[in-house]
Formats: structure tokens, C-alpha cells, sequence
């Protein structure tokens, strides 16, 4: 089960950089969401990707409960 974790770890940081350097851009993620809260200003600019990090929460949520019911035989 090691294994298969180190393995996955290792794609998925393979993807990442492949990504990257095919879009140019770092980290990519999904981008401005509705919802993902931006307030820019003559002196400065603040954003706040809530929707984003509620989606991510959700997929990784989603994800670790189909791996565990997975492993764990439908406990």
C-alpha cells in the first residue's frame, strides 16, 4: 500500500510540472471562481479564492473517502 502511495504522490508531482511548463503559469489551479472574493485598490490588491479552496475541499474529501472504502473493504 506504500507503494502505491509513493507512486501516486510521484505522478501527480509529475503532472503538476508538466502543467506548469506547458501553461507557464504557477501553481495552476482552477482559477477566479464565482465567488472567489478580489478587492484591488490604487495602492495594492487582495484575493481570496474561497470557492476554489471549497471545491478543492471537497474533491480531496471526495477522494479520501473512495481510498479508504477502497482499502477498507466498504467499512
Amino acid at each position: 500500500m506504500r507503494g502505491a502511495l509513493v507512486l501516486l504522490s510521484t505522478i501527480s508531482i509529475v503532472a503538476v510540472l508538466v502543467v506548469t511548463a506547458l501553461t507557464g503559469r504557477w501553481p495552476p489551479v482552477p482559477g477566479r471562481l464565482p465567488g472567489d472574493i478580489r478587492i484591488e485598490g490604487q495602492s495594492g490588491s487582495f484575493y481570496f479564492p474561497i470557492t476554489t479552496c471549497l471545491l478543492i475541499s471537497l474533491l480531496l474529501t471526495l477522494a479520501l473517502n473512495l481510498w479508504l472504502r477502497w482499502f477498507r473493504g466498504g467499512r
